[in-house]
């Protein structure tokens, strides 16, 4: 079994890549795996704080059990969407050594924009740079090699030809199935999906390119600031393809 593990923060396309993944229809998929050991170690007062903390598995032992040894439910390709925040200190690591990894990355002004839409009180901590910036390294270093990178803004410009890229970068054949889904919930979906998922439920693919960069107010303008480095260090590693333009290479 070939295990993905994807790692990204939030509002950040790692939903329609979760759909993209599942749509494939030799993949089982888990929706972030370790949402409710976050909240119960942070005592965040995150939206249906109360539904997901009901619905999901709180010990965050086992949790990494499940992920690294899960028959998902006989299937040949089993995807991980992990937010890179949840993995503060003391979340359970060495179930990583098993999986393939990949990082989906968002420029922080689109990340900001969206996700203090939903939750004013965002930090650098809630939107995941500095954390997956870690988790590169030490993937990088476990492995001896930088880890898959994909940038969501490339996926939105040339789809077809970023899922077949990041496909034979994990080691697994690309179908164009992959490229569609029906609209509306699935049952695969986390609970907390009725805050969060109202454009990708809406969806049957990925959308298109995005405009420009949104400006931000100032408090959300410094939290961009110090996210940025940790993105642009990261999108150096970013896979890409002859069917980008140069702007969106940018």
């Amino acid at each position: 079994m070939k295990r993905i593990a994807m790692w990204s923060g939030p509002r950040n396309l790692s939903t329609a890549m979760m759909y993209s993944f599942a749509a494939r229809g030799d993949c089982a998929v888990w929706d972030e795996p370790f949402y409710a050991a976050y909240l119960q170690a942070t005592g965040l007062a995150h939206p249906m704080h109360a539904e997901i903390m009901a619905a999901s598995e709180q010990d965050a032992a086992r949790v990494a059990h499940d992920l690294a040894h899960s028959d998902a439910d006989g299937q040949p390709v089993f995807f991980q969407k992990h937010m890179c925040q949840h993995m503060i200190s003391g979340m359970p690591r060495d179930w990583m050594a098993g999986v393939t990894h990949a990082f989906l990355i968002r420029h922080p002004s689109r990340v900001l924009a969206s996700f203090s839409a939903k939750y004013a009180a965002v930090g650098l901590d809630d939107i995941g740079f500095v954390q997956q910036a870690e988790l590169f390294d030490q993937v990088a270093q476990s492995t001896g090699a930088a880890p898959v990178v994909i940038d969501s803004a490339d996926i939105r410009a040339a789809p077809d030809a970023m899922l077949q890229a990041l496909c034979a970068a994990l080691g697994i054949a690309f179908t164009d199935r992959m490229l569609t889904w029906q609209p509306g919930p699935k049952p695969f979906d986390g609970v907390w999906a009725p805050v969060w998922y109202g454009a990708v439920h809406r969806s049957s693919g990925f959308a298109g390119r995005e405009g420009p960069l949104p400006e931000l107010e100032a408090g959300y303008a410094r939290i961009r600031d110090a996210a940025l480095p940790h993105y642009e260090r990261l999108a150096q590693y970013r896979l890409t393809t002859p069917l980008l333009t140069s702007t969106d290479k940018d």
